[in-house]
């Protein structure tokens, strides 16, 4: 454990209070290594089985994971308001590591009317009915049965109440390896296991999701297209195989994330309905900008039903005001021209990107969306060579359970004529690192 700070009490809760404290004071940091379960009770005096207990609830909220020989360690990002913020990417160096679409490429808000169209307060209907016609339209186009179909603050929020809507905690979820860490933090908090499933360009292994399914798991989540932090995209075929593994467990709940939807320049090959509880979500933040926190909700009438009434004794509805302004951005065909050229864009910079990679003898994936996924010997030697180089990546370590080190590469803010100095940058990372290659 850290020397920095020593856990106390004599009870399983006042050691998870001990422990959360550290945390949020900074005592103990992400990546921290907690002592052994008998090393900490003969350090405190108590039985092994009140620090297995306290190690339990901390790992249940979120706080920390334990990985077989490993031993438990603070989470990446446990579910726990912090003092610090962490590092912010220093002055003169490139922020290639935040995911974020490029702010140059958003759409202008300045000419939304947002004026008030009646009295303030809930509206009788969650879901405004020109949201919900204009919503219905854009889902049947891509061919996603949108009959039944309600809102969310958000995808991650979306995500969180169709898991919470059919699981219990315990339950094991399907996942993609690598995949979007917000996820895996949000499973962590409620509760719920993560089971790793292998994805390539194509989207999850069949073979890796029949595996996670006869394992347990209970729900599974897809990212359809634009895929964090690899750029894989599910292709026809793919989900042809994949809705075969589905086949077989009719039972299981399918969750898919469509998050990049229009700046995702390839056809959707949705999974929807492959069983008999669904839910295809679709959110506002890539295309339209990050603070936009509203997603589409379509699935079987019982997830969606249950999905609006957890959002109906929570927070109320979903901000009319909001809704109003995804009309306004779906019915402008201004807007609809911002965003394609903005998604040109990220496939010009994505693709300028690969192609220095590959000029330079370093391999990267990225099929579609706003990243770039490399594959490194030691994420840590990289992360750091690259930041002395003048550019901020993030390391694969918060992606990542069973799949090997790499780095997330952003294209988002990537000038097409700085990608050849940053794969040289590249180049020269992994090549300085134990296991990379000697030339390139």
């Amino acid at each position: 454990m850290t020397e920095r700070y020593r856990l106390a009490g004599s009870t399983a809760t006042e050691i998870v209070t001990s422990l959360e404290r550290a945390v949020r004071d900074g005592g103990l940091v992400a990546g921290d290594l907690l002592p052994t379960v008998r090393g900490l009770a003969t350090e405190l005096g108590v039985a092994p089985g009140t620090v297995a207990s306290a190690y339990k609830t901390a790992a249940a909220r979120g706080l920390v994971e334990t990985r077989g020989r490993l031993g438990t360690r603070v989470r990446a990002r446990p579910a726990l308001a912090t003092r610090s913020s962490g590092p912010a990417v220093p002055s003169g160096v490139v922020d290639l590591a935040s995911g974020q679409p490029s702010a140059a490429l958003l759409p202008r808000l300045d000419a939304v009317d947002l004026r008030w169209a009646g009295p303030a307060g809930a509206p009788g209907d969650l879901v405004l009915p020109e949201v919900a016609d204009l919503a219905r339209r854009r889902l049947a186009a891509d061919g996603v049965d949108a009959t039944h179909l309600t809102l969310a603050a958000g995808g991650l929020d979306a995500i969180r109440r169709i898991l919470l809507a059919r699981l219990a905690p315990g339950d094991a979820v399907a996942v993609e390896d690598p995949g979007w860490p917000n996820l895996l933090d949000l499973l962590a908090a409620s509760g719920l296991r993560a089971l790793p499933v292998r994805v390539d360009d194509a989207g999850p292994d069949p073979r890796a999701l029949a595996r996670a399914l006869s394992d347990g798991a209970r729900a599974v989540v897809v990212t359809t297209r634009a895929q964090n932090p690899t750029g894989a995209a599910v292709t026809p075929a793919r989900a042809a195989r994949l809705r075969t593994v589905l086949d077989a467990h009719p039972d299981v709940l399918l969750v898919e994330d469509d998050h990049a939807a229009e700046l995702a320049r390839v056809p959707l090959a949705s999974l929807a309905g492959s069983t008999t509880a669904w839910a295809f979500v679709r959110s506002l933040s890539k295309p339209y900008g990050p603070d936009l926190r509203l997603a589409v909700v379509a699935g079987d009438e019982a997830t969606t039903a249950r999905v609006e009434g957890q959002l109906r004794v929570g927070s109320g509805w979903v901000s009319t005001l909001l809704q109003r302004l995804a009309v306004a951005l779906w019915s402008d065909p201004e807007v609809a021209r911002v965003v394609e050229v903005a998604a040109d864009t990220y496939d010009a910079r994505r693709a300028a990107l690969l192609r220095a990679l590959d000029d330079v003898g370093v391999p990267g994936t990225g099929a579609t969306g706003l990243n770039v996924w490399v594959p490194v010997p030691d994420e840590a030697r990289a992360v750091a060579a690259l930041l002395a180089a003048g550019w901020a990546v993030a390391p694969g370590q918060r992606f990542r359970q069973d799949a090997g080190p790499a780095v997330r590469v952003t294209v988002g803010d990537l000038d097409e004529a700085a990608a050849v100095e940053l794969a040289r940058a590249l180049r020269e990372a992994v090549r300085g690192t134990p296991g990379g290659p000697v030339t390139a």
